[in-house]
């Protein structure tokens, strides 16, 4: 319990010592040597107060829900159909050899280049932008899939198989509890490409969410607005990240004697 409070603690500290220079830089840079005009820079007061505008009038906990209902249902979209493709791969030698190489340069493509598509499929609206979320997560996750399987070691499979198991019982028994530290590291990739896809998205085809706001601070130059709703984003990533993933990745590594609960 302790070593938690102080890690808060210094997690609170440091964030003060960054926000002091933030505000240090923006009334040396505009008020004392006027690099910078003041709609160039964010400043913290102008962005408290807009952040209340904005929590005042309801916008920003609509976009908030509205981001994240999307980014979850084309996450989990993504998880299916990503899983399935690795299970694919794994499964028949001729996809491992000659689509793999396709799908990994298909994964560098940026999530923006997949909106036309998007908008002529499916139009201006939700299923647009699911479209992108799923398609900057699923290849990821396939791939993540395949690697984590494929690097299990193979005196497990053939001990495995020794004692009898076999389809859906070697797959339960075996494979996922040998593969889970890889592949909840490789579901977490596939959220963070997710979410970065979320934003390209919603900044082109959207009537309401964060990529929304933020662009509408862009087109009204409100420096502030946009970088309250980067710092949005940002801790929304954050906060999924430790409350999903990170926790269950310590429940499997503690299960395993391979992390020791802190108290």
């Amino acid at each position: 319990m302790k070593k938690k409070k102080s890690t808060v603690i210094g997690c609170i500290v440091f964030l003060m010592i960054i926000l002091l220079i933030w505000q240090g830089i923006y009334i040396l840079g505009v008020d004392v040597l006027a690099i910078w005009e003041p709609y160039s820079f964010p400043n913290l007061k102008d962005m408290a107060l807009r952040f209340w505008e904005l929590a005042a009038d309801g916008s920003l906990a609509t976009a908030v829900i509205s981001s994240i209902g999307r980014g979850i249902a084309g996450y989990l979209i993504a998880c299916v159909l990503g899983s399935l493709i690795g299970m694919l791969l794994l499964e028949y030698n001729a996809l491992q050899r000659y689509l793999k190489p396709l799908l990994s340069g298909i994964q560098t493509l940026p999530s923006i280049c997949w909106v036309p598509f998007a908008i002529l499929w499916f139009g201006l609206g939700n299923d647009a932008i699911i479209f992108v979320v799923v398609m900057g997560s699923m290849l990821s996750i396939a791939l993540s899939v395949e690697s984590a399987v494929r690097n299990i070691h193979p005196l497990y499979l053939a001990v495995a198989k020794i004692m009898g198991a076999k389809g859906i019982r070697l797959i339960v028994k075996v494979i996922i509890p040998a593969a889970m530290p890889a592949l909840i590291s490789g579901f977490r990739q596939g959220w963070s490409f997710a979410w970065r896809a979320l934003m390209s998205g919603e900044v082109i085809s959207s009537s309401v969410g964060l990529g929304y706001t933020l662009m509408m601070g862009r087109n009204l130059a409100d420096i502030n607005q946009v970088m309250l709703v980067m710092i949005v984003i940002i801790i929304i990533g954050v906060v999924m990240d430790k409350l999903c993933f990170s926790l269950i990745e310590n429940k499997v590594l503690q299960s395993r004697g391979l992390k020791t609960e802190t108290k």
